[in-house]
């Protein structure tokens, strides 16, 4: 069974905006979330900014107490997947049973691991929360969304770095694709904008270590020095075109095509030859039926960092061959920072409104090219095109590569 799969609701809490419109608008206006870290008092650490989510309301779909059982990432992917399931109209439409949830989260509940960690050293075990597992857990989140929705079919909690995102889309996309369910919430979520874990990045070398947002995450420029952390959680609802068509649903755009591979080379590092990388790449392409001279749109996994951006590049003209110079990239992450495990999913959202809309999002703040990276990058501005097919790219620590394929409806 190979049943066409398609995009009805979307939702994104993101640094750059809360809510579909707002994300979809500050992208085309090359908005930065990019800031001085509030969280916590940054002195002693190398690390100065961040792209933390702002004026995020959990009340919006959540109650006081609901807020109370959930760390904050969880918080986060609800509301995205409450946003999206509305915009979808699908509650109520399809059997418990062929509804699943595809979500996951690179970390998971970090901020309430350190807390109650924390609390076991201040003031002992018998004051540790009762509500600690079912709050840090990396599922549930994925837990959380099929219990708000009914949710029966399978629920699968996707952890591949920040290959995440677009892997639980990809996952999604064949479950549905090869009769395993008819509808899914798909996405990924992530907050870890904390002390230890900047730190732990920080002290891999990780993160850009610039003091001026304006030039922390810039992707494919030759000062880019490393990836800004990034929060926030993307939620897509996947159907089958069948299910989608007979109860009316607008449809956003199709998933076309899905690749998944490892470079199985470092724990941290891209393999430089992209050779895994850009076979995902065309697993992707082959499976939503590219042909050469088709305009494409590349929503690049484009972290900033010295070594994925050049592998990237690699990989994408592994796959487009000579048609590589023609393929329209730009990189949000310039924008976002690294959301991590929900990083794939808020771009896949980046890669629909650009097809929908016409307009492709731009790699803001590059403003010296690197030799190595030798693509139309759509350095600083937003700008038309005419794409029918779009990709999304996420490059994950672990050598994760996951790649998906959008066709313009």
């Amino acid at each position: 069974m190979d049943r066409r799969v398609v995009i009805t609701g979307m939702g994104v809490v993101s640094p750059v905006g809360c809510g579909r419109d707002a994300f979809r608008a500050a992208l085309e206006n090359g908005v930065c979330g990019i800031a001085p870290i509030t969280r916590f008092d940054t002195a002693g650490f190398k690390v100065k900014v961040a792209a933390e989510v702002k004026d995020f309301d959990p009340l919006t779909y959540l109650s006081k107490i609901e807020t109370r059982k959930m760390d904050l990432y969880t918080r986060y992917a609800v509301t995205a997947a409450c946003e999206a399931v509305e915009m979808a109209g699908i509650a109520g439409t399809v059997d418990p049973a062929e509804f699943g949830v595809y979500y996951g989260s690179g970390i998971g509940g970090f901020e309430t691991f350190v807390e109650e960690h924390d609390t076991l050293l201040a003031r002992g075990p018998g004051r540790v929360s009762p509500m600690f597992i079912p709050k840090m857990i990396g599922n549930i989140a994925a837990g959380h969304i099929a219990i708000r929705f009914g949710a029966k079919g399978p629920c699968i909690c996707i952890t591949t770095a920040c290959a995440t995102g677009t892997g639980a889309i990809g996952e999604a996309y064949r479950a549905i694709r090869h009769g395993y369910c008819e509808a899914v919430v798909a996405g990924g979520a992530e907050a870890t904008i904390h002390p230890l874990a900047v730190a732990g990045f920080q002290n891999m070398t990780a993160l850009s270590l610039s003091e001026d947002p304006m030039r922390a995450s810039i992707p494919f420029d030759r000062d880019r020095a490393g990836f800004v952390m990034g929060e926030g959680a993307g939620a897509l609802v996947l159907e089958s075109l069948e299910h989608a068509e007979a109860r009316g649903a607008e449809i956003l755009a199709e998933v076309a095509g899905y690749g998944s591979t490892c470079d199985a080379h470092h724990v941290t590092a891209p393999d430089p030859e992209a050779e895994a990388s850009g076979r995902a790449f065309s697993q992707a392409l082959k499976e939503a039926g590219w042909s050469s001279g088709e305009s494409v749109y590349v929503n690049a996994h484009g972290t900033g960092t010295p070594l994925n951006d050049v592998t990237e590049t690699r990989a994408i003209r592994r796959a487009f061959g000579e048609d590589a110079d023609r393929v329209v990239v730009s990189s949000t992450k310039s924008m976002t920072g690294h959301m991590l495990g929900a990083a794939g999913a808020v771009e896949a959202i980046a890669a629909v409104n650009a097809l929908r809309s016409g307009i492709v999002p731009p790699t803001i703040h590059l403003e010296n090219p690197d030799p190595e990276c030798d693509l139309d990058y759509t350095p600083n501005k937003a700008r038309k095109t005419d794409s029918t097919l779009a990709l999304s790219s996420s490059l994950g620590f672990g050598g994760h590569n996951s790649v998906i394929a959008l066709r313009k409806i």
